[in-house]
């Protein structure tokens, strides 16, 4: 960065302030390969899941992982048909996750609530996002504003 400020305490000041915060827009796009095995505490919803991820020797840590590519009927919709898509959503991951063992692979943070988002592959080797989109439970999804289910 090249500072144009004439008084160089303030330009000391911007140097110091930017260095500090670009490692942390960096750590929004990182990615991890992975895999990653994880097991599976409990499902959420549709394309959310809850699981204890082995990161390191000894490391675990708990983390809801959201599906990557799937937007899946919202539980908490006001919509009738769209809650009960919802619940067979949910249902439908909850069955494919039954095993309680996963990878994730592609792992990344960001916008997500809290959430990482994954590729996530079932014990048996099923490729979850293509497995819910074959079955016409979730829509594709690659980001952006999302389009409401049913109503």
């Amino acid at each position: 960065m090249q500072c144009r400020h004439s008084n160089r305490l303030v330009c000391l000041v911007l140097a110091v302030v930017t260095a500090g915060a670009e490692p942390a827009a960096a750590g929004r796009r990182e990615t991890i390969a992975g895999p990653v095995e994880a097991r599976v505490l409990k499902v959420i919803d549709g394309d959310t899941f809850l699981a204890e991820a082995l990161v390191w020797p000894g490391q675990i840590i708990t983390i809801n992982v959201r599906v990557r590519g799937v937007d899946a009927p919202e539980m908490r919709s006001r919509c009738r048909a769209e809650k009960i898509a919802a619940l067979q959503a949910r249902d439908a991951l909850e069955s494919l996750l039954r095993s309680g063992h996963v990878s994730i692979s592609a792992i990344s943070g960001g916008k997500y609530y809290g959430r990482v988002l994954a590729d996530v592959r079932s014990s048996e080797g099923i490729d979850v996002s293509a497995h819910l989109l074959g079955a016409t439970l979730v829509r594709a999804y690659a980001g952006g504003r999302r389009v409401p289910f049913a109503c």
